[in-house]
């Protein structure tokens, strides 16, 4: 089809893999698949699904700077906007599903829930990011869009929190539901140190030396071999 031309193959496993939570969740509805919990079987999912798009989203610079693979840049802006989208999703089924838009009673379980207070601090600063995320901000804020964009280095590590706090078990004390939540932290702290100076100059002196020891043996003249 003509219109897989104009996208490149890691544009397409992306708007399929962002689509994917959503269009699985409505097969299971359709099918009478789906948990005996919805609203909380929904919210989990979105919510889950909108971490792991803005890990990705983060881990997209450093994992270029590794592997040499530029389209990675290209390709933040769109796994974050996914991931807001599903961020809001998981939002409104919260508030609308959830608690029927009574904000009395979310304002209040929101304050006597730290793992949501959490949340909705990692969701209002996502929001900011989204809207800003066009080029024209950036002509628009010039240096204060880079100073607005790394809160998302704050935002990541809350809405992990976020995720593990909300699971059955007991993230200070490792025990219980936590293994992914801890994963992800694990992921994006492995690539969140990737990022800083001394590791980044010392990954670039690593590849300088090695491609210099290449040209150079490329370089050495070869000698016949008595027979």
């Amino acid at each position: 089809m003509k219109i897989f031309n104009h996208y490149t193959p890691l544009q397409i496993a992306i708007h399929l893999y962002a689509w994917s939570a959503i269009v699985w969740i409505i097969v299971e509805l359709l099918t009478d698949s789906f948990s005996i919990n919805p609203i909380q079987e929904l919210e989990q999912r979105t919510g889950r699904h909108a971490v792991t798009l803005l890990v990705l989203s983060l881990i997209c610079t450093p994992l270029n700077m590794l592997i040499k693979f530029p389209e990675l840049l290209k390709r933040r802006r769109t796994l974050g906007l996914y991931a807001l989208m599903y961020a809001t999703i998981h939002v409104l089924i919260f508030v609308n599903l959830d608690y029927g838009l009574a904000w009395s009673l979310i304002v209040r379980t929101v304050l006597e829930k730290p793992y949501i207070l959490v949340g909705a601090a990692a969701f209002i600063l996502l929001i900011p990011l989204g809207i800003t995320s066009f080029d024209v901000w950036k002509v628009r804020l010039g240096k204060n869009w880079k100073r607005l964009h790394q809160t998302v280095y704050l935002i990541a590590p809350l809405a992990i929190l976020h995720f593990a706090w909300s699971k059955k078990g007991d993230i200070f004390a490792l025990s219980g539901d936590i293994i992914r939540p801890l994963i992800y932290g694990l992921i994006l702290g492995i690539f969140l140190l990737l990022r800083l100076a001394p590791v980044k100059r010392f990954i670039a002196s690593a590849r300088t030396g090695s491609l210099s020891l290449r040209f150079k043996q490329d370089q050495t003249p070869k000698t016949d071999t008595p027979q």
